[in-house]
């Protein structure tokens, strides 16, 4: 991993933990993660400069790195031990993937757009990460042949919670999706008891559109 970070971005990395620790998020473990991953080599070349500011960036394919935030108060919710089966519905540029390969036994991974995934898996490969598994195909089906997954994240938005991926979820699992219309939604949580699912609204959030058989059928 060491090869992979830059030492010039070392400040960079710590300045960002202790905005986040001053924003509210306290998951040593999380901080943690932050501060050992090189995000600047999961954003386009021309806005490396601003891989360490907490704000989300394009990277093609209609597609943005969510702000570094974002993917702190997700993890942050999960609150991982480090012995999970995690999938996660849109790979994107992999940034996220980075920080879950750090926080659970092993991640899954689903992207529907082949350019965002070969970089994502090239970038994780140059970061020596070993415990993910990517698939090419619509995230709003899940990963059948891997669950149940003890937390499932979901990178976009969608207009409802699509059924396979609450059927993919452990007894006691969580899952994290934003749900709303195209322009706004309410980041909610449901975990799964023995005889129902539980589900909670955190805060509003703005994500790109969920694709997908179970989501929004054009972009």
């Amino acid at each position: 991993m060491a090869s992979a970070v830059s030492p010039d971005y070392r400040g960079a990395r710590r300045r960002l933990v202790a905005q986040l620790r001053a924003g509210g998020i306290t998951d040593e473990a999380v901080l943690k993660a932050v501060e050992e991953s090189p995000r600047h080599l999961f954003v386009p070349t021309g806005v490396g400069h601003r891989a360490y500011v907490d704000s989300s960036l394009s990277i093609g394919s209609g597609q943005t790195i969510s702000q570094p935030s974002v993917h702190a108060r997700y993890l942050q919710l999960l609150e991982l031990r480090g012995s999970e089966r995690v999938l996660e519905i849109g790979t994107g540029s992999g940034y996220q993937t980075l920080l879950l390969s750090k926080l659970a036994a092993q991640a899954f991974s689903v992207e529907r757009a082949a350019p965002l995934l070969e970089g994502a898996r090239d970038v994780l490969r140059t970061c020596g990460v070993r415990n993910v598994t990517f698939q090419l195909g619509d995230g709003t089906i899940g990963w059948r042949e891997f669950a149940p997954y003890d937390a499932i994240l979901v990178s976009a938005a969608a207009p409802s919670i699509p059924q396979p991926l609450l059927d993919q979820l452990a007894v006691g699992g969580k899952l994290l999706i934003p749900l709303g219309e195209r322009d706004e939604q309410m980041l909610t949580m449901v975990t799964r008891l023995p005889e129902h699912f539980e589900r909670r609204d955190i805060i509003p959030v703005r994500f790109v559109p969920l694709l997908g058989t179970h989501g929004w059928t054009s972009p």
